[in-house]
């Protein structure tokens, strides 16, 4: 393959969508369910399956501690892995910008090669199209991931209950800020790093432990308070969350501090909100202090049966407050 920009004749369906496929996407992402014909064929065991699709489309699509490869991945296996499943298969479809750098393009298909390894997953099957220059921003990927969940597996976004603990698996805000300071429109200079990170082997280890959790929730767009707003809501419950116990990273609150974001609100694309009953918090707690990427896992609060429907906010000096909900979208194209 001679060229080194993508061209329309890369998504014609011809001889050069034929070295595009068999040069970048095949040569990272073979594997003896990876095939040249329609659809991937294998075979499945009687169980409970997970499936989800994901579209990313996220600006820009490199950034400090991963690119849109890499994000892809991990949106995809923490979706599985939230509902108490093992991350088994992915598909992937790009549509890419006429005029885009192969050699970035391989990039972002190595990044999604290491962190497939990396979760025990097989990418088994996709679709390229190209796009004329203007109707795409550089490159979109949409992904379909299947799991098998664990047989003591049962969460949802219904299930907490009064007296539950809720944990977060590390400090909030970093993706959203990341992406944020990329972006250079407001000049800010910060050392500041995505905390995109797949979870799934952390959640697999917890069903190791305890098949006793209620709630998994991969906090992305909207962050961890959305989540938990949303958590409220399913389950008609109040939420009562400690400020002082929720970690934000020094560079974050800066961040937040000069530009008036509130870290509960932006994306996270490496945490996971975990609603567990009291009895087995620490338990849980513990496991997860013990594997990557969720180290500092902390019991943000508690859900309660009075406030239903709200996220109550006990502050530094001991006052309560609700936690106000955003309107809009505060950062667009996050993920």
């Amino acid at each position: 393959m001679n060229e080194k920009t993508i061209t329309l004749a890369h998504g014609a369906g011809g001889k050069q969508t034929n070295e595009l496929i068999g040069q970048i996407f095949k040569k990272y992402f073979d594997n003896d369910l990876l095939t040249a014909d329609d659809a991937a064929v294998f075979e499945t065991e009687k169980c409970r399956m997970a499936m989800t699709t994901d579209g990313f489309i996220v600006s820009p699509y490199k950034f400090k501690g991963g690119n849109i490869g890499k994000l892809s991945i991990c949106g995809t296996v923490n979706d599985i892995a939230c509902m108490g499943a093992k991350p088994l298969y992915i598909t992937c479809a790009f549509v890419i910008e006429e005029g885009f750098e192969i050699a970035e393009l391989e990039k972002i298909a190595e990044a999604m090669k290491k962190t497939a390894d990396e979760a025990g997953v097989k990418i088994i099957a996709g679709d390229t199209k190209v796009a004329g220059r203007g109707q795409v921003d550089k490159v979109f990927i949409t992904t379909t991931g299947v799991g098998r969940l664990y047989d003591n597996a049962n969460t949802s976004g219904a299930y907490a209950k009064p007296g539950d603990k809720v944990i977060v698996t590390g400090d909030v805000g970093r993706h959203g800020c990341t992406v944020l300071v990329e972006r250079n429109d407001f000049g800010i200079q910060a050392d500041v790093q995505s905390d995109c990170a797949p979870l799934c082997n952390a959640v697999e280890e917890l069903f190791k432990t305890t098949g006793d959790i209620h709630v998994i929730r991969d906090s992305t767009r909207g962050g961890v308070g959305t989540v938990l707003y949303e958590i409220a809501a399913q389950s008609n419950v109040g939420i009562s969350l400690n400020a002082e116990a929720v970690p934000v990273a020094d560079s974050v609150k800066g961040i937040c501090g000069m530009l008036g974001l509130e870290p509960l609100y932006l994306a996270c694309e490496g945490r996971l909100v975990i609603v567990v009953p009291q009895e087995k918090a620490q338990t849980v707690l513990d496991k997860l202090k013990s594997c990557k990427y969720t180290e500092n896992s902390v019991i943000i609060g508690e859900v309660t049966d009075t406030d239903k429907g709200r996220v109550i906010l006990e502050t530094e000096i001991g006052t309560k407050t609700i936690l106000p909900q955003p309107t809009g979208e505060l950062l667009p194209r996050i993920c």
